[in-house]
C-alpha cells in the first residue's frame, strides 16, 4: 500500500515537472531534467519492487488462520467501532461437527462491555452481530453460532482446492512475513580443549533448526558459534605444551587426545606450585599477544576445531566461528562506557554493575585487571546489536544460564544499546538430557557422554534395526548406508526437537528408533511410502506437474477434506514457531499430518487394481496429487528440522 501510494505521488510529481518545463518557469532546464530522471528512476524501481512483492505474495502459502483473523477483525471493528483492541481468538476446530475453524471472541467482548461500558450483553448476541458484519471474502463458505457464542467457520472447498493446487505448482513457499530482518543466532558454543559432550547436543540441534526456519521464512540469518577460546585455562595448556612438545614452534605437536591433554595440564595446575605460577605467566604473555604464545594458542584451538567439525559434519550443522577471543579488544571500551555513564561501582577491587531487578551484579573487571564472562557477553551483545544491526537476537543456551543472560540483556537496555519494543533479544532456553534412570545422562563410570561416541552408537543401532527388518536384503549397499545415516542422525535430532525444549528429556535409543508413534523412524518410513505410491503407479514427476496444472482437487470424501485442511495448516504452524521458538510444534504437526494421511490412504483408493491380476485399472490422479502435496510439506518440515529423508528404506 505504501509503495502504491508513493507511485501515485511520483507520477503526479513527474507531470508537475513537465508542466513547469512547458511554462518556462524552471530556473534551470538541466536541473529540471536531472530531477525528472531521478523521479522516473525511483518510479521504475518502485513499480518493479511492487511487482516482485506481489508475485512473491501470490506464490506465498496463505496462512488461513491469519486470513480469518483479518476477516473477523474487520467484522468486530464494524460491529463495535468504539472498542479498543478487542480480543481476536481464531483457532482450528477440534471436531468436524464444529466446522473447520472457530472464532471465540464473543465471550471476551462480553467482559469488556461489562467492565468499560457497564453493558450486559450475552456472548450469543455479540456473536450474531459479528457474523452480520463479516466482509465478503474468498475463503468462508458459512458460519454458525454454537453454544454460548462460539462462531463455527466452514471453509469453501474451492478455496482449499485452489490453495492445494498453488502449493503443487509453486512448491512450498514461506508465509509472507513483511520486511526482511537480520537474525543473529548464538548456538552450540563448546569450549576449546574440551570435547563436545551430550550437553552440547541440544544447543547445536535446536539452534540449527531455528536458523533453517528463519532462513526459509526469508530472514537474513547469521549463525554464530560463541566458542570458549580465551581465558585463564589457556595458561596451563600452553605451559603443558611447552613441557611436552618443546619444539612446537617448528614441529606440529601430535596432540591426538586433547581431552587427556587437558586433564594432564589440570592435574599439574592443581598439584605443582611451580607449574601453576608458570601457567599464570603464560596467560599474561598470551594476553599481551606474544607471537610464540599466540602460535601455541592457535595450535590448541586448531586441534579442537577439527574434532568439533567431525560432529558438525555428521549432523549437517553450519556455523561461523566467533569465539570469546573475537571480542577481547572490545572489552576495554565496554568497561569505559559503563564507567562514563556512571553505572560502575568498585567492590574489593572489582568493577561491578548492578542492574535494576537483578540481585547479583555483573563483574566487568576483576581486581587483577582481567575481564570476565560478563564482560565478553556484554561485548558480544553490543557487537551483535550495534555492528551486525540485528533485529532479532536469539541465544540457544541451557536454562541454567537464564538469570545471567537476562541480567546481560537488561544491562544492554539500561545503557541504551537497544529498545525491546524495536529489537527482539531472546533466550531460547532448554532443559538437560537425562538418562533412562531420570538422572543426568552419564556413562556407566559416571563420566559425561562424549558426543562423538553417542553418534557412533546411533549409527550402530540404526544398522541393527534395519537388519532386523531385513532391509539389507532389499536395499543396495549404498541405499542401506543412506538409510542408516538418515535414521541414526534423524532419530537423535527428532527425539530432541519433538520435546518441548523448556523441559528435560530422557535420552533413549530404543524409543527414538521405534517405528511406531511420534518418532523420526515412523515419519521417515511414512514419507518413503507416500513417495512410492506414484512411483508404483508408473506416474513420474512430469506427469504430476502436468496434473497439478490441469486437475481440480476433489475433496468430497471426509478424509480428503481432512487431509487437505491439515496440509494447509503448515504456514500457521511456522508462524507460531517464529513467535515462540518452540520447535516441538512442528514435530507434532508432522506426526498429525502423517497419521491424517494414513486415515486418507486407508479409506480412499489412489490406485485401483484388478484383484485377480493385480493390474492397475484406474489411477485417481487428484488423490495422487494429495499424496504429492503431503510429501512436499513433509519434506520441507524435515528440511527445517535438519532431517534427511531417503527414497527407499
Amino acid at each position: 500500500a505504501f509503495q502504491e501510494n508513493e507511485i501515485k505521488l511520483l507520477t503526479a510529481e513527474i507531470e508537475r515537472l513537465k508542466n513547469f518545463g512547458c511554462l518556462g518557469v524552471s530556473p534551470s532546464l538541466e536541473g529540471l531534467r536531472d530531477e525528472n530522471a531521478k523521479l522516473k528512476y525511483r518510479l521504475n524501481f518502485l513499480q518493479k519492487s511492487l511487482q516482485e512483492e506481489r508475485s512473491k505474495t501470490a506464490k506465498s502459502m496463505i496462512n488461513i488462520n491469519s486470513r480469518l483473523q483479518e476477516i473477523f477483525g474487520a467484522a468486530i471493528q464494524a460491529a463495535y467501532p468504539d472498542l479498543e483492541n478487542p480480543p481476536l481468538v481464531v483457532t482450528p476446530s477440534q471436531q468436524p461437527k464444529f466446522g473447520d475453524y472457530q472464532c471465540n471472541s464473543a465471550m471476551g467482548i462480553t467482559q469488556i462491555l461489562l467492565k468499560t461500558k457497564e453493558q450486559k450483553v450475552s456472548p450469543r448476541e455479540i456473536a450474531e452481530k459479528i457474523t452480520k458484519n463479516i466482509p465478503a471474502n474468498e475463503c468462508i463458505e458459512k458460519v454458525e453460532i454454537a453454544g454460548p457464542g462460539f462462531i463455527n467457520v466452514h471453509l469453501r472447498k474451492d478455496f482449499v482446492s485452489k490453495q492445494l493446487s498453488s502449493l503443487l505448482i509453486n512448491g512450498v513457499q514461506p508465509p509472507a512475513v513483511g520486511k526482511r530482518k537480520k537474525v543473529v543466532v548464538d548456538f552450540s558454543s563448546p569450549n576449546i580443549a574440551k570435547e563436545m559432550h551430550v550437553g552440547h547436543l541440544r544447543s547445536t540441534i535446536i539452534g540449527e533448526s531455528m536458523c533453517r526456519l528463519f532462513e526459509f521464512a526469508g530472514y537474513d540469518v547469521l549463525r554464530l558459534n560463541h566458542l570458549g577460546d580465551w581465558g585463564t585455562q589457556f595458561g596451563m595448556l600452553i605451559a603443558h605444551l611447552q613441557d611436552k612438545f618443546p619444539d612446537y614452534l617448528t614441529v606440529s605437536p601430535p596432540i591426538g587426545d586433547l581431552q587427556a591433554f587437558y586433564k594432564e595440564s589440570k592435574r599439574r595446575f592443581d598439584t605443582e606450585e611451580e607449574f601453576k605460577k608458570r601457567a599464570y605467566q603464560c596467560v599474561v604473555l598470551l594476553q599481551s599477544k606474544n607471537p610464540d604464545f599466540i602460535k601455541a594458542w592457535e595450535l590448541i584451538c586448531d586441534v579442537s576445531r577439527k574434532e568439533f567439525q567431525k560432529i558438525y559434519n555428521c549432523l549437517d550443522i553450519t556455523l561461523i566461528e566467533r569465539g570469546e577471543s573475537f571480542y577481547h579488544e572490545m572489552m576495554k571500551d565496554i568497561v569505559k562506557e559503563f564507567e562514563d555513564k556512571g553505572f560502575v561501582q568498585v567492590d574489593d577491587g572489582r568493577k561491578i554493575v548492578f542492574v535494576p531487578g537483578f540481585p547479583v551484579p555483573l563483574t566487568i573487571m576483576k581486581s587483577d585487571g582481567g575481564y570476565t564472562y560478563d564482560t565478553s557477553d556484554l561485548a558480544a551483545l553490543k557487537h551483535r546489536l550495534c555492528e551486525e544491526k540485528a533485529d532479532i537476537l536469539i541465544y540457544v543456551v541451557d536454562s541454567g544460564q537464564s538469570v545471567h543472560l537476562q541480567t546481560v540483556f537488561a544491562a544492554g537496555q539500561m545503557i541504551g544499546w537497544y529498545d525491546p519494543k524495536v529489537t527482539r533479544v531472546a533466550h531460547a532456553a532448554f532443559g538437560v538430557v537425562l538418562g533412562e534412570d531420570k538422572k543426568k545422562f552419564k556413562t556407566r563410570s559416571g563420566d559425561t557422554v562424549r558426543l562423538i561416541d553417542l553418534l557412533e552408537e546411533g549409527l550402530k543401532r540404526a544398522m541393527d534395526k534395519l537388519k532386523d527388518k531385513e532391509r539389507d536384503k532389499v536395499l543396495t549397499e549404498e541405499e542401506l548406508k543412506a538409510a542408516q545415516t538418515s535414521v541414526a542422525f534423524g532419530c537423535i535430532k527428532y527425539a530432541d526437537l519433538s520435546h518441548n525444549r523448556l523441559n528435560d528429556y530422557v535420552f533413549s535409543f530404543d524409543k527414538m528408533l521405534d517405528d511406531r508413534g511420534n518418532t523420526a523412524a515412523y515419519l521417515l518410513y511414512a514419507f518413503t511410502r507416500i513417495r512410492a505410491i506414484a512411483r508404483l503407479a508408473n506416474i513420474d514427476e512430469q506427469m504430476l506437474r502436468k496434473a497439478a496444472r490441469e486437475e481440480v482437487l476433489i475433496l468430497d470424501h471426509e478424509k480428503e477434506w481432512k487431509l487437505g485442511k491439515c496440509i494447509l495448516r503448515f504456514p500457521e504452524i511456522l508462524q507460531k514457531i517464529l513467535e515462540d521458538l518452540l520447535l516441538h510444534t512442528l514435530c507434532d504437526y508432522l506426526y498429525e499430518l502423517a497419521t491424517t494421511f494414513t486415515e486418507f490412504y486407508d479409506n480412499c483408493y489412489c490406485v485401483e487394481k484388478d484383484r485377480q491380476s493385480g493390474q492397475i485399472v484406474k489411477v485417481n490422479m487428484w488423490r495422487l496429487l494429495l499424496c504429492e502435496a503431503t510429501a512436499t510439506i513433509m519434506a520441507k518440515g524435515f528440511d527445517i528440522l535438519g532431517i534427511k529423508p531417503v527414497q527407499r528404506m
